[in-house]
């Protein structure tokens, strides 16, 4: 219900600023408000809006993650029997702390989670897996290995009508 109010609040001139600051969020306010035709001041005030509603949550750099080693990203399918409040909380707790997990999601269906990870190479999971495992009980655990990256992208639709 939140996020509705917050996209119906979210005008034509708010979606080409965010369209841009996703493809370049270090893109200087005077060259942002001329791409938007708008003035510095009130570009800026419609990014301080968006931040203040939680609209843009952060401002990243994106590295590429074989520059750091980590070539290998996993899709790693979790189904679990707990469904206690304690073994959620100590599994939300392990995944939060576990650098090697970039997304994780609770899902519908036949999967319980689908974690999103980034190893340097199959040696590297087997490390997390059994870092992973020591940690937290799990049923039924699977993997998927990524064999090519066709697209992979941070950048919303922002021009989809709501």
């Amino acid at each position: 219900m939140l996020s509705q109010l917050m996209a119906e609040n979210i005008d034509k001139m708010d979606r080409n600023i965010l369209k841009l600051l996703q493809q370049d969020a270090s893109i200087s306010m005077d060259a942002l408000a001329e791409r938007v035709h708008l003035s510095r001041n009130a570009c800026w005030r419609r990014i301080r809006q968006m931040e203040d509603a939680g609209v843009i949550r952060s401002r990243v750099a994106l590295i590429d993650p074989a520059a750091l080693g980590l070539g290998l990203t996993v899709f790693v399918m979790i189904r679990t029997n707990m469904h206690q409040s304690d073994w959620l909380e100590t599994f939300a707790r392990v995944v939060r702390d576990t650098p090697e997990i970039i997304g994780a999601h609770r899902m519908s269906g036949d999967l319980d989670y689908v974690l999103r990870v980034k190893v340097p190479d199959v040696d590297g999971y087997d490390r997390f897996y059994q870092r992973l495992i020591r940690q937290i009980p799990i049923a039924d655990i699977s993997a998927s290995f990524v064999m090519d990256d066709i697209k992979d992208t941070t950048a919303l639709p922002t021009d989809l009508a709501t």
